[in-house]
Parts: structure tokens; C-alpha cells; sequence
């Protein structure tokens, strides 16, 4: 299999990079001859052009990566599918679930993959985080909460639902297993008018859980943190631990059979169990080369990336509606 590298800027050289490694990387793109320019020194053996139609008119490119701004992610993914391509997309892949949609629907009615670029579905800690859930170790799941905050990177194209509720969004759902059934969001323009740099969200869920998220660029801490608390145990993956990213709490309340209704609460042992020191980018990479390969469920990836962008868009909604 043979990849090109459309957007070159923020993120696209680190997936040129994995993919260089991974596979042939066939083409690299940039609207800025500048940027082109130093990535073609790295992949001398890669072609380099501005012009993203080159890529599509290759007969012999089997997939392309879309790395470019996020307003132009679903229009270019649509023209990748109808040209026959496999696509990769960073996250979000559209700005609205209608777009979604469609380049779900194409890549399903051609069976072309289709793969959002939700990388911390790729994480080792995550991926532990789901086995630990899964196991029913923590009894009945009742709620969950996200932490993504830091100081910078401020931004004006998107707010910071868009630019890092994504993330977060995406293990949530994948930890819960189910799409919302209501959601609210609340913000604040502080920097930028329009452009919430704090944003707070709900999700009510099917099954009666419950998910919260704390978004902001305008904080004095950076977090990256996942905390999950079952009826049994709780766990927390914090990313920014470098040695104990998963620390799972044997505590929860109680109700002894020989009281009369109290509850009470019990704290047990905390343990960090290990987890594997893999590159998510690079996991992310070799899971799209496998689905490439015939391995895996092309259909879920695509559908599991068009769940996140309904909730998103449902999300936006209810952020423009209080304000």
C-alpha cells in the first residue's frame, strides 16, 4: 500500500513521518511552496506538489492523509472518495454532522476506508481504560469526566469544544459504548469574540450514564485526564503521568447489611498496572494500513467517527443557543 500526505503544517509532518516508516509514502502535499519545500528534503523519494488534484489523478495511490485546516477537511475527503481513494482525515473529519454523513455514506456505498484521526483511541492507557471496563473489574459504570485544559494553544478558527472536546469526546463515547441522548454546552469568549476559549459539557446517555467535559485554553494547569467512576472500583488515566498513566481506586460506597440504610464509604488499595510505551500515532497508522489490508471493521471506524461529529454538531448547537 502506498500513501500521500495532503497539509504539511501542525500535524501532517508527524504522519508523513510514521507513514514513511510504516509504508510507501508515495506523495506529499502543501498549498505553501515553503513548507513543501522542507518536507521534500526529509522524503526525497516522495513526490511534492501544491496541487491536491495530483494526488487524486494517480492511478497507482492507493490512500490519501488529510492533514490540511479543519474547514477543508470534509471537502477533501469527499473528492479522495469519489476518486477512488482510501482516506484518512484528522479529526474533526467535518464541521457539521450533515457533512459527516455524506462522506460516510460515500465511503460505505464504494467500500473505501474511511478513517477519522481520533488518536487516542490508539493509546495504550485508553485502550487499557477499556479493557478495565469492559471486565466489569469496576462494577456498573456510572459516570465519567474529562479534563483538557492548558494555557495556549489559542486559537481563532475553532473554538475549544472543536479543538479539544474532540479528543475527549471520542473516548467517551468509546469507553460508554452508546451515542447521547441529550446534551448541553455552556461557553465563554474571552480572547476572541465568537470563539469560546471555556467551554463546559454534558451528555446524558441511553443507559443512564452520565459524562461531563472541562475544555479550556485559558488555564494556569495542563490536563489531560479521563476519570471513570464504576459502582465497585474508580480509575483515572491521566496523560500527563509519565510513569502511571492508569491509577485504578478500590474505593466506593457501601450499604452493610447490618445498618439501617446508611451508607458508608470504603477505601481500598491503589494500583497502577503497566502500560505498553507505543507511540499512539504510530499504532493509528498501522491500524489504518491493516483496515487497507482487508483487517478489521472499516464500516465501525467510519460510523464510530460520524457518531462523534452528530454529538459535536449537537453540542455546537446547544453553545450557540445559550449564549
Amino acid at each position: 500500500m502506498n500513501v500521500g500526505v495532503a497539509g504539511l503544517g501542525y500535524w501532517g509532518p508527524n504522519l508523513a513521518r510514521n507513514f514513511d516508516l510504516l509504508t510507501e509514502l508515495r506523495w506529499i502535499c502543501d498549498a505553501s511552496p515553503e513548507l513543501l519545500e522542507k518536507q521534500a528534503k526529509r522524503y526525497p523519494r516522495a513526490r511534492a506538489t501544491t496541487r491536491f488534484q495530483d494526488l487524486l489523478e494517480d492511478p497507482e495511490l492507493d490512500a490519501v492523509v488529510i492533514a490540511t485546516p479543519v474547514p477543508t477537511h470534509a471537502a477533501l475527503a469527499k473528492q479522495a472518495l469519489e476518486a477512488g481513494k482510501h482516506v484518512f482525515v484528522e479529526k474533526p473529519m467535518a464541521m457539521n454532522g450533515a457533512d459527516a454523513e455524506e462522506i460516510v455514506a460515500l465511503a460505505e456505498a464504494r467500500d473505501l476506508v474511511l478513517m477519522p484521526g481520533h488518536l487516542l483511541l490508539y493509546h495504550p492507557g485508553v485502550l487499557m481504560l477499556k479493557t478495565i471496563i469492559d471486565s466489569g473489574d469496576l462494577g456498573d459504570i456510572l459516570y465519567l469526566y474529562g479534563n483538557r485544559q492548558n494555557l495556549g494553544k489559542i486559537r481563532r478558527d475553532e473554538n475549544a469544544l472543536w479543538s479539544l472536546g474532540v479528543h475527549d469526546l471520542s473516548v467517551i463515547l468509546y469507553l460508554v459504548g452508546e451515542e447521547p441522548s441529550a446534551v448541553w454546552a455552556h461557553g465563554q469568549s474571552f480572547l476572541t469574540e465568537g470563539v469560546q476559549d471555556v467551554v463546559f459539557c454534558y451528555l446524558r446517555f441511553p443507559s443512564g450514564r452520565v459524562a461531563h467535559m472541562q475544555l479550556s485554553w485559558l488555564d494556569p494547569q495542563k490536563m489531560r485526564r479521563m476519570t471513570v467512576v464504576g459502582r465497585e472500583k474508580m480509575v483515572v488515566f491521566d496523560d500527563m503521568e509519565l510513569d502511571h498513566k492508569i491509577t485504578i481506586y478500590d474505593k466506593a460506597p457501601e450499604q452493610p447489611t447490618d445498618t439501617y440504610g446508611e451508607w458508608r464509604t470504603r477505601t481500598g488499595d491503589k494500583y497502577s498496572p503497566k502500560i505498553p510505551n507505543d507511540e499512539p500515532l504510530r499504532l493509528e497508522c498501522q491500524a489504518f494500513l491493516d483496515l487497507l489490508d482487508g483487517g478489521g471493521d472499516r464500516l465501525s471506524v467510519a460510523r464510530n467517527g460520524l457518531a462523534v461529529s452528530r454529538t459535536l454538531d449537537q453540542l455546537q448547537s446547544s453553545l450557540v443557543a445559550g449564549q
